[in-house]
């Protein structure tokens, strides 16, 4: 009976681990298939979609999984989102983009699926080392939502993140489709460019364009020939010929034309894309996820590929202004700091984001930078060192590459605040190696001295030199230890310092040895006195050069530090000059070119207002190409001899000579 019961709770206990470890491969399994685990092993690469933007209770939340998935992207990105009207296919456009017949919910009813905004990192198809991140938003005019803000605020986000946007739409693009685009019109009240913008807000509306991302109007299920006035004529054309302005200043005409003009003012950069019926049966539709490719309208293929093919070779990555190129993690902090700005009533600013967003990334630059510097020394320098000049050569080659790499992972360092943050956290580092060298020169000094001198202590306390004609052999067997500790390698900086202690210990022993030898008279103890007494003060002397050697050395350090740190600073600020020029020229463009469609057009109302910003745009570049670079370098130069110790009491101006000629 004992032996059954024991038999039964053997068998329970089994039965109990096969659950448990069931249970653990159940959850390893769940674990390898999360999004955060996929992007571990491989980042950039999600095997669906997730929650960025959760739209709950007419509130943004951010989804902090889909955050720490970004922070992991280090890679520039390729941002592509799609917003329109609910169940109009956004969905399916996505996934397709994605190279998959499921992920982005599709849905089968008039009930919208895709609430708030959703993100999925793909690795660029086309561009190496990019990754391409779909938003797929829920759709505008959902009768459920009931608060119409919430459609305003997600297309506004759609347009902040992405570089480029989607709108898709159905059937043409006509009065009603634009109406329908009404929220463009709301972006100069949802966002800001400059922190301080003008009270009427038209320098904001100016500045959109120098960020705003390209746009691509998508019409499904188009039935229509595309021809005007009988000619045959482009997607884009057809879409040029839609935005153009309607004559006429009554309120009707001004409020109809006014997406037309947000668009053409907002984004310089426009595309469009017109899309046959998928399949013939429209009952098909709901089902349009399962349908084999065969299945599909061969047009709609084709147009379908056509599309795709646009965005995987003309869809930019995602820039700030000024040619700042966004990474997932700067993505991630990008989407917290709209998402806050919205949520806290204030309008997300685009200059205060950037800030918001540099200081973030310039204090990780720090970090980096720094980092680099210490795994680098650690991994060249061999303490202790030969001399000090050798560490200093390798601190030399180390900081010009932690420079490199602060300058590589910054930006929009105001002040150079961070820059000098640099400079003094590699200063300090600097002498935390000198000091280790230091202390590696004194251990390996010491116990090599203590070996070559390990005779002649043994001599002394056997008495050895109390003999007449001692002096004599002390001073030989002293000769010898310092032979021998000269021919000891790479003692390093302590190397004589050590020594010159060795023979201030032996004065005492040495005088009297002297005064004992009875071989000696009175005036040759004299002279040899004195000439000890010479000797010490000559290595004494000794010491004192090599200690002033170190400061000029020290000194020459930090006037290379400096001069390398100026050097890389001058080329930043080139290519910086360089991206703005580019960014002022390339909206300076986009400004003639509205003129001249509005000389086209007829609409002189708007002409000289906008002649008069070109003439001050032009004047803005004028100023750019102008701004003397040298005037810059001598302010950072000022600010950064501040925090170089040795430096800042010569004055910098014997620098910038030295730096920058």
């Amino acid at each position: 009976m004992l032996e059954d019961m024991y038999k039964m709770d053997q068998n329970k206990m089994a039965q109990k681990e096969e659950n448990h470890q069931e249970h653990m491969k159940q959850l390893t399994e769940e674990k390898k298939a999360s999004p955060e685990h996929q992007i571990a092993m491989a980042p950039g690469t999600m095997k669906a979609p997730m929650c960025l933007v959760e739209n709950k209770n007419k509130q943004l939340l951010v989804n902090p999984r889909a955050i720490r998935i970004l922070n992991n992207i280090s890679q520039p990105v390729v941002v592509v989102a799609i917003v329109g009207m609910y169940r109009t296919g956004k969905s399916y456009l996505m996934n397709c983009l994605a190279g998959q017949n499921h992920g982005f919910p599709l849905g089968s009813t008039v009930q919208s699926q895709t609430k708030g905004i959703w993100m999925w990192c793909v690795p660029h198809p086309t561009k190496s080392r990019h990754t391409l991140i779909l938003l797929d938003t829920e759709g505008l005019g959902d009768v459920e939502k009931g608060d119409p803000k919430n459609d305003a605020w997600i297309f506004a986000l759609a347009v902040l993140l992405s570089s480029t946007f989607v709108y898709n739409s159905t059937s043409t693009i006509n009065n009603d489709a634009l109406e329908k685009l009404h929220y463009v019109t709301k972006l100069t009240e949802l966002i800001r460019a400059k922190s301080s913008p003008r009270t009427d807000g038209i320098e904001d509306a100016r500045e959109f364009v120098g960020f705003f991302p390209d746009f691509v109007w998508t019409v499904r299920d188009f039935t229509l020939d595309l021809k005007l006035d009988g000619c045959c004529i482009t997607e884009d054309q057809y879409l040029e010929n839609a935005l153009k302005l309607v004559p006429g200043q009554d309120p009707q005409t001004v409020t109809s034309n006014w997406p037309r003009e947000c668009i053409r003012q907002f984004f310089p950069r426009r595309k469009c894309f017109v899309f046959d019926w998928p399949v013939s049966d429209p009952q098909l539709l709901a089902k349009i996820e399962s349908i084999p490719e065969s299945r599909l309208n061969p047009k709609f293929q084709e147009q379908l590929k056509t599309f795709s093919s646009h965005i995987f070779t003309h869809a930019a990555g995602k820039r700030l202004g000024e040619g700042i190129l966004v990474t997932g993690n700067r993505l991630g902090n990008l989407v917290q700091t709209y998402v806050d700005a919205i949520n806290t009533g204030t309008v997300p600013c685009l200059e205060n984001a950037v800030k918001t967003l540099a200081e973030h990334e310039n204090s990780a630059a720090v970090q980096k930078a720094a980092d680099h510097y210490s795994e680098q020394m650690g991994q060249r320098v061999r303490l202790p060192t030969d001399t000090l000049q050798e560490l200093l050569d390798v601190h030399a080659a180390c900081e010009k590459e932690a420079i490199a790499v602060f300058m590589e992972h910054s930006f929009k360092d105001d002040q150079w605040k961070f820059q000098k943050k640099l400079v003094v956290t590699t200063e300090e580092r600097k002498k935390t190696f000198m000091q280790q060298n230091e202390a590696a020169s004194l251990r390996h000094c010491q116990a090599e001295l203590d070996k070559v001198s390990e005779s002649l202590r043994e001599s002394i306390s056997h008495g050895a030199f109390s003999v007449p004609g001692g002096y004599s052999l002390y001073l030989e067997a002293r000769k010898k230890v310092e032979q021998d500790y000269e021919r000891v390698p790479r003692k390093g900086v302590k190397a004589s310092e050590v020594f010159q202690n060795f023979l201030k210990s032996q004065i005492t022993v040495e005088e009297t040895i002297l005064q004992s030898d009875k071989a000696l008279s009175d005036g040759q103890k004299a002279m040899a006195a004195e000439l000890a007494k010479k000797e010490a003060a000559e290595k004494e002397l000794e010491l004192m050069r090599q200690q002033q050697n170190k400061k000029e050395q020290e000194i020459e350090a930090q006037m290379r530090s400096f001069s390398e740190n100026m050097a890389q600073l001058q080329k930043k600020i080139e290519m910086e000059r360089e991206n703005l020029l580019r960014d002022q020229e390339r909206v300076l463009h986009h400004k003639l070119e509205v003129l001249e469609e509005l000389l086209r057009e007829g609409v002189e109302e708007k002409y000289n207002d906008l002649k008069r910003e070109i003439n001050l745009r032009g004047e803005e570049i004028k100023a750019t190409k102008h701004s003397s670079i040298q005037s810059i370098l001598e302010i950072a130069g000022n600010i950064l001899t501040e925090v170089l110790p040795v430096l800042c009491n010569i004055g910098v101006q014997i620098f910038n000579s030295y730096i920058v000629g």
